[in-house]
């Protein structure tokens, strides 16, 4: 089984993260390997909503996957659930919100099969740092956006 979290502070609104994170047309801007997000036909994401994710991989390839929204409550918890894909690895993002923003929480989990399940230590080595760099890019988008904003305000 892998299993990972990864913890991130964000100097931001829990429901600015959480709004920003659940857009799909944000997606890319921190996960930097993410092609392509079609969101469904129904709407915003909500629990039950299946989006279709294009992710890049080494080689050039492209990996394919269909997700479902397991959770959605706004502003505390978002959740998916692969249904189709390469690497079955669900996640769940919580929000915490603290004095000087919120706690960001990624917890991650899947039971690779087949040839994958031998290589799991690596994977989940791996795809730990993958996600860990998403959060670290997703800090930075909040922090490039304050510091443009500041700058903005004292000219």
């Amino acid at each position: 089984m892998i299993q990972f979290t990864v913890e991130i502070e964000i100097v931001r609104p829990a429901g600015d993260v959480f709004a920003y994170i659940t857009d799909p047309t944000k997606l890319a801007t921190w996960q930097t390997n993410t092609l392509s997000l079609v969101a469904g036909e129904d709407g915003p994401l909500r629990v039950g909503t299946p989006p279709r994710e294009v992710h890049s991989a080494p080689g050039g390839k492209q990996l394919a996957s269909l997700v479902e929204v397991s959770e959605y409550e706004p502003d505390r918890v978002f959740a998916l659930r692969m249904l189709e894909g390469a690497l079955p690895i669900d996640a769940r993002i919580t929000f915490e919100p603290m004095e000087l923003g919120t706690q960001v929480l990624l917890a991650a989990h899947g039971r690779p099969s087949g040839a994958m399940r031998l290589a799991q230590p690596l994977l989940r080595l791996s795809l730990k740092r993958r996600f860990a760099g998403y959060c670290a890019t997703l800090k930075r988008v909040f922090e490039d956006a304050d510091h443009s904003t500041n700058r903005l305000s004292q000219a």
